[in-house]
């Protein structure tokens, strides 16, 4: 197993993510096994992240399927491309070409417009395929799912079956507003990712944020930590923290008792009550900073 992949942790690094030797592993089960990789977690713990580095780690196509209510089969695998099958109706109008015939040219791979489900199976390379916010899906479109995560093909009523010509890396990401089926959770692997440590989220600021002051990057990742234990509506995520860092860097802000700091807290909160939360706290949260 070690030998597998052996350098996948510092060539996520050099792709900007830094993966625990937990998240390392898991990964390289999924390339050596085939399987997708179920990955749940809090929104903003950066779990739609490990795709994108993935397949720049591994130098293949990243394709996504962002999923939301209402999803359906034509928007994920295949759409028929109307325009250029009514073309050809007109065109073989003029030569008295059969309906037989017509037919069976119009329902061809040729005139078929891929989804990024479809785009994985026709790659001619291997893909990483990221299917994300499974949870927003409907349970319809999770079973329609079943057939391609377990055997990586699908079937088109007016072409049979197609199979994958390269498995596809497939990264499914779920919020867990809602519950999987265990049909699905079957079919994949899994992780949990959870926010960062204090230790390693300090690490991924100095990796985004390079030129950021490392006694400021420390106190602003424990001042972040601290914000997360208040109810908010919206937990600040991982690149909330990153896009604060930056924000700070902007204005020349050198410590957070700068009284500058206090109005970029925007870039850290979403909502209105989130950002009323943090302004009431200021003095607490400074003071877990260590400031």
């Amino acid at each position: 197993m070690d030998a597998a992949y052996p350098e996948l942790e510092s060539r996520l690094a050099a792709a900007g993510y830094l993966a625990s030797a937990s998240l390392a592993t898991v990964l390289r089960l999924a390339l050596v096994l085939g399987r997708p990789l179920l990955v749940e977690g809090p929104a903003g713990a950066g779990k739609t992240e490990i795709a994108r580095a993935l397949s720049l780690a591994l130098g293949r196509p990243f394709l996504r399927l962002q999923c939301y209510e209402g999803l359906d089969e034509s928007k994920a695998l295949y759409e028929w491309n109307y325009h250029k099958q009514l073309l050809r109706l007109q065109a073989d109008q003029g030569r008295n070409a059969s309906w037989q015939e017509t037919q069976h040219e119009i329902f061809s791979p040729e005139y078929l417009l891929d989804r990024p489900l479809l785009k994985a199976l026709r790659s001619s390379q291997p893909t990483v395929l990221l299917i994300d916010e499974i949870d927003k899906a409907e349970e319809e479109f999770e079973a329609f799912l079943l057939e391609f995560l377990a055997e990586f093909q699908v079937s088109i009523p007016e072409l049979g079956t197609i199979r994958a010509q390269h498995r596809p890396t497939v990264i499914l990401t779920s919020n867990r507003s809602r519950e999987l089926s265990d049909a699905l959770r079957r079919r994949c692997l899994y992780f949990f990712l959870d926010f960062p440590s204090r230790e390693r989220e300090e690490s991924i600021v100095r990796l985004k944020v390079p030129h950021l002051e490392a006694k400021l990057g420390a106190h602003i990742v424990r001042f972040v930590q601290a914000a997360r234990r208040l109810p908010f509506r919206k937990q600040p995520s991982v690149a909330e923290t990153i896009a604060w860092a930056e924000a700070l860097m902007a204005l020349g802000v050198t410590e957070l008792g700068d009284p500058r700091a206090k109005e970029t807290v925007t870039a850290l909160a979403k909502h209105e009550e989130d950002l009323s939360l943090v302004r009431q706290r200021w003095a607490s949260l400074l003071s877990a900073s260590g400031r």
